[in-house]
């Protein structure tokens, strides 16, 4: 069994899950930070999901995606490697290169350390931003599974979409090119228990819904998965000789934000949700102006499903059930203050 893991990116949200679940199963692992800073939340985060005891088994080094220094270094007797670390801004930038080099560069760096040292496991994490886009398809519903590829600059594609699927087609054919064992893991929507106050821009939705701070709720939904399951699904990848060389898609059913906000309006009384919600035609008029939704305008009066049955079937069991993921969620930020009765910003 494959022992020693470098994954990529401690200190992001998904990381943090999978290095206590690699440590939770007796792998030695080595995170990678771009800061050195963040080192003490990360170990603090591992010890809050599987104890103490493990730090043992974990080091953390510096290596930057935009720097080749320091990938040589960290792939040193590692077996495997997952490529989790991924840049993310809330809004569509101005220049998409913003996105696309750390990405592409980052993944790069990554495959090309791991190929001089000789690894020859990776597993990457994707999205379904690499998938669904790009194609100017505006049917109302649409569905999609591992086949499927974003266009990069197709109409209706995004920075951070185009980031993700080139980043992605490079590893693949660089996997291809030097006979590394590559799977790629495409999560949708994630959610789930945060570790610390460092949270996702996904968990922001959670927390903006409860401190009453989001005006209004978006006509329109996304394919939710928890960041459980994603981590449970890279090491089942990485476990399995039959993921090498294929995607999968790692996505639960298509929630709408209104039923979001319902099930926490329900379950947390003291939080005033707002009942207000921006219909489709109001978000496709706002779309061109307002930067947050810019990335979101190919979603606006579509349905997107994924089929996340391969994943499932990978991992060896179904998804967690939604409402039980976004009750966690809730219940991780008001444990960690971020939210919570008193902390409100007056939802209307």
């Amino acid at each position: 069994m494959t022992q020693k893991i470098l994954v990529t990116g401690a200190s992001g949200f998904v990381a943090k899950h999978l290095i206590s679940q690699l440590l939770d199963k007796g792998y030695h692992v080595r995170g990678t930070l771009r800061d050195m800073d963040k080192s003490d939340a990360v170990r603090a985060a591992v010890t809050g999901l599987c104890g103490p005891e493990a730090l043992g088994r974990l080091d953390l080094v510096k290596a930057d995606l935009l720097e080749a220094a320091g990938w040589d270094e960290a792939m040193l007797g590692m077996d495997a490697v997952m490529h989790v670390a991924m840049p993310l801004v809330d809004e569509e930038p101005r220049d998409p290169s913003i996105l696309i080099k750390p990405a592409v560069e980052g993944t790069r760096h990554v495959m090309e350390a791991a190929n001089r040292a000789g690894i020859k496991r990776v597993v990457l994490t994707g999205s379904v931003a690499a998938v669904a886009y790009g194609h100017g398809n505006r049917a109302p519903e649409q569905s999609f599974d591992e086949n499927d590829w974003t266009n990069p600059g197709g109409r209706g594609s995004w920075a951070y979409s185009d980031a993700k699927t080139l980043a992605e087609q490079f590893a693949w054919q660089y996997a291809t090119d030097n006979e590394i064992g590559l799977s790629t893991i495409l999560a949708g929507m994630i959610l789930g228990p945060a570790t610390d106050a460092d949270t996702s821009l996904s968990l922001g939705i959670i927390s903006r819904l409860l401190d009453g701070s989001a005006p209004a709720i978006p006509e329109m939904g996304f394919c939710v998965v928890d960041v459980r399951d994603v981590a449970a699904m890279h090491i089942a990848a990485l476990e399995s000789e039959t993921a090498m060389g294929e995607r999968y898609l790692a996505t639960g059913p298509y929630v709408p934000f209104v039923e979001m906000a319902d099930k926490l309006r329900e379950r947390y009384r003291w939080a005033n949700v707002t009942r207000k919600v921006v219909p489709v035609w109001l978000l496709r008029l706002l779309a061109p102006l307002e930067k947050s939704l810019k990335m979101m305008r190919s979603d606006i009066g579509i349905r997107k499903n994924f089929d996340g049955s391969k994943g499932a079937a990978l991992m060896g069991r179904d998804y967690m059930d939604v409402s039980k993921t976004i009750f966690d969620t809730a219940d991780a930020l008001i444990e960690l203050g971020i939210v919570g009765p008193g902390r409100q910003n007056g939802g209307r």
